[in-house]
């Protein structure tokens, strides 16, 4: 391959078009996810970040803060902020470890609980928008996963 002086010399060059960058991809595609997410979530009265949290304490109730921010990929200095929101919205409470003080555990109140039946919805809308059954959308999501897992141990 020739690589030319001209204008185009970079664009040229193999790997260095924006439509070959799985990054691109990848960021692309979770800002129509966040553009698809945006209406369903705001008759939640929830930001994309916020349903998240409240999703793992759906899953699975009282957790501390340090295990939300560990599934949801997130420093506790960007959790707190967005717990305080969902604790004065009365969707969560906080509370200091029995044991533990340094610890800040997270449970669901009565109103967060009941949220959950408003949001149910949601992940049926979004899967329908993708037009993959769930087995696609289920191998991707692993695939995805992966990527993840071999990227963070790159980065570390």
């Amino acid at each position: 391959m020739t690589i030319s002086n001209g204008p185009d010399a970079i664009a040229d060059k193999p790997g260095l078009r924006l439509g070959d960058f799985l990054c691109f991809s990848i960021y692309s595609a979770g800002h129509a996810f966040n553009r698809l997410y945006k209406p369903l979530l705001d008759e939640l009265g929830l930001t994309y970040p916020q349903y998240l949290a409240m999703v793992l304490l759906w899953e699975e109730d009282d957790r501390t803060v340090g295990q939300l921010g560990d599934k949801l990929f997130l420093e506790s200095n960007t959790l707190t902020p967005l717990l305080k929101r969902l604790e004065a919205m009365g969707y969560v409470a906080r509370s200091r470890d029995s044991q533990d003080e340094r610890v800040v555990r997270v449970r669901l109140t009565e109103e967060g609980r009941a949220l959950r039946q408003k949001a149910e919805t949601v992940p049926g809308c979004v899967l329908d928008a993708t037009d993959l059954d769930i087995a696609e959308a289920s191998r991707l999501t692993q695939e995805l996963a992966l990527l993840r897992a071999k990227l963070l141990s790159r980065a570390r």
